[in-house]
């Protein structure tokens, strides 16, 4: 009895292992080093607020080897651990700083996802016609509007704002903030609805249901995945946005971004205090996008799978 077949697919099998452990390590080696290129502006903010201005200077990035740590970009906002506790001007105007930032921010994101809801929807189930457009005409008519700069509409709206008494104030950016999230969430909205089966509000209308009914109980709960990814994006957008907030605010309704680039002078720049205040800003963001990663997957991949 030959045993040569028996060598040889032993040979076969350490070689399929082989195969198998070496894609494995390509793999992992990539995603190990792109982790680092996306965590790293994260690190390099951190450990900024810590250093003083000839550390940054340097260059230096790890702490204890390359430089001692220090509260001095913390301290500058009043809140290191030796002024946490006592009254300061800066910890005052910084929070009050944040809480524009998400008045507005989470106003204007759940309006873009309630209105733009309503209307992927519209444009999923019913047939629209206008002039020469029909339904993919208007959708692509909404997404369009990203392609305008926002410093093409700054000056209209400086003026229109004054008109209506709405500069410096939570309403004013919380409209236009809508205004400028609600294409991209329309889009995001429209193809998470052409993913789900029309069959089931056919199924909910026979049952009794009407329109609203039907839409309410069946299609916004499985749609629920993609209005959490459409919430955070806007979200992401809106608190992170600086040249429409600075234009349009002063002092009442002012945001983060606008502090952070304040933070340039004459003088140079305060990198601890900028690395300090852009941390803070971004922390529930990071924090937000943790919690409500599952949906934020689940949207994508219904969004991705439509037809």
């Amino acid at each position: 009895m030959s045993t040569q077949p028996i060598f040889q697919d032993k040979e076969s099998d350490l070689g399929h292992k082989a195969k198998w452990w070496t894609s494995r390590a390509v793999i992992y080696t990539i995603l190990i080093f792109w982790a680092i290129v996306c965590i790293f502006p994260i690190y390099w903010t951190i450990t900024t607020s810590f250093k003083l201005q000839a550390d940054v200077m340097k260059g230096s990035i790890i702490p204890w080897l390359e430089f001692d740590p220090v509260w001095n970009g913390w301290r500058s906002l009043g809140l290191s651990p030796e002024t946490i506790g006592a009254s300061s001007t800066a910890r005052d105007q910084f929070l009050g700083r944040f809480t524009n930032t998400a008045i507005v921010a989470f106003c204007s994101s759940a309006l873009a996802v309630f209105l733009g809801s309503m209307t992927g929807y519209g444009l999923s189930r019913f047939g629209y016609r206008f002039a020469w457009m029909k339904n993919n005409d208007i959708g692509f008519f909404f997404i369009s509007q990203l392609i305008l700069p926002p410093v093409v509409l700054a000056l209209p709206f400086l003026i229109l704002y004054k008109e209506l008494a709405l500069l410096d104030t939570h309403l004013g950016l919380i409209l236009l903030y809508t205004l400028s999230v609600l294409p991209i969430v329309i889009w995001i909205m429209r193809d998470q609805f052409i993913a789900i089966p029309p069959e089931l509000e056919e199924a909910a209308l026979v049952d009794g249901q009407g329109v609203w009914g039907a839409f309410v109980r069946i299609i916004l709960p499985i749609a629920a995945p993609g209005m959490v990814a459409a919430f955070v994006l806007a979200l992401v957008l809106t608190w992170n946005e600086y040249f429409l907030a600075s234009l349009l605010t002063s002092s009442s309704a002012a945001t983060l971004p606008a502090m952070v680039a304040s933070q340039i002078g004459s003088q140079g720049v305060a990198w601890a205090n900028m690395a300090a205040i852009s941390f803070a800003a971004i922390l529930p963001l990071l924090i937000i996008g943790v919690l409500l990663e599952r949906f934020i997957i689940k949207g994508m991949a219904a969004g991705a799978t439509k037809g």
